[in-house]
């Protein structure tokens, strides 16, 4: 595991990923705009530049940027 703040859970098995922000939940993403979304609420300038940065963003249990169900 990192220290990453932004961690993309696995995939559900009914799809999506569940992503927390410091430990909180902010939502089932369905896809890339959804986890951007849920960055720029939690007050995250140029979040879409942080989705590949691993001190950034944490991908668990799957290929990153793949939300199908599991």
């Amino acid at each position: 595991m990192s220290d990453a703040p932004i961690v993309v859970h696995r995939p559900s098995p009914t799809g999506g990923r569940r992503v927390t922000i410091r430990d909180q939940i902010y939502g089932l993403a369905h896809s890339d705009d959804h986890v951007v979304e849920f960055l720029r609420r939690a007050g995250l300038p140029d979040a879409e530049a942080l989705l590949d940065d691993p001190r950034w963003v944490e991908w668990r249990g799957g290929r990153a940027h793949l939300y199908e169900a599991a």
